[in-house]
């Protein structure tokens, strides 16, 4: 297989981890039409790097790490200078990040004591995520076009933390049953 198409899925998750804070700059900046682009082309990168991986059998250790950190430093530098920008609430990000805080401090917890926890996606988590890029999308669009939709946003919002929220009770549910099958194998 060809060298350039092997590294391809890696490469584009890299460029991603390069828009992230080329994102972050131009909101800061207030190029919004830019910011727009970039996080498009961010979205983009992720689709075809995921297919390319799939379609022809490209996956990676490397790339099973460096793909979803990509995706979350952009989600993550462009809610926080969204917020920064008083484009989007300080009360979304914390719900957003604590969200992800919270996965990792369970995986982390579930690693220490030697749980048997199956680290995987749930599609409550993909939904959720799915939501976020569809919002900050949203908001770096109005931004962009100069448009003002409180009542769109404030649904975005809310739509934002309760497919968070609900995302943290999947995971903790099986952080949970995970915990409960290491004190009956330790019984």
């Amino acid at each position: 297989m060809n060298r350039l198409l092997r590294h391809l899925p890696n490469s584009l998750s890299a460029l991603r981890l390069i828009a992230a804070p080329f994102a972050a700059y131009l909101i800061l900046r207030g190029f919004d039409t830019a910011a727009l682009l970039v996080f498009a082309l961010a979205g983009l990168s992720d689709a075809l790097d995921g297919w390319l991986a799939k379609t022809f059998s490209l996956t990676s250790r490397f790339g099973a790490w460096l793909d979803p950190a990509a995706d979350k430093l952009l989600m993550l530098l462009c809610f926080v200078t969204l917020a920064h920008v008083s484009a989007v609430s300080w009360f979304v990000v914390t719900v957003v990040i604590g969200r992800d805080l919270l996965i990792v401090l369970g995986i982390f917890v579930a690693k220490l004591v030697k749980a048997p926890l199956e680290v995987k996606p749930l599609i409550v988590g993909k939904i959720s995520t799915l939501v976020q890029i569809l919002y900050v999308s949203f908001v770096l669009l109005t931004l962009a076009v100069d448009w003002h939709a409180p009542r769109i946003e404030y649904f975005g919002a809310r739509l934002v933390m309760v497919a968070a929220l609900w995302s943290i009770v999947a995971y903790a549910g099986v952080w949970l049953k995970a915990m409960a099958r290491l004190v009956r194998a330790s019984l």
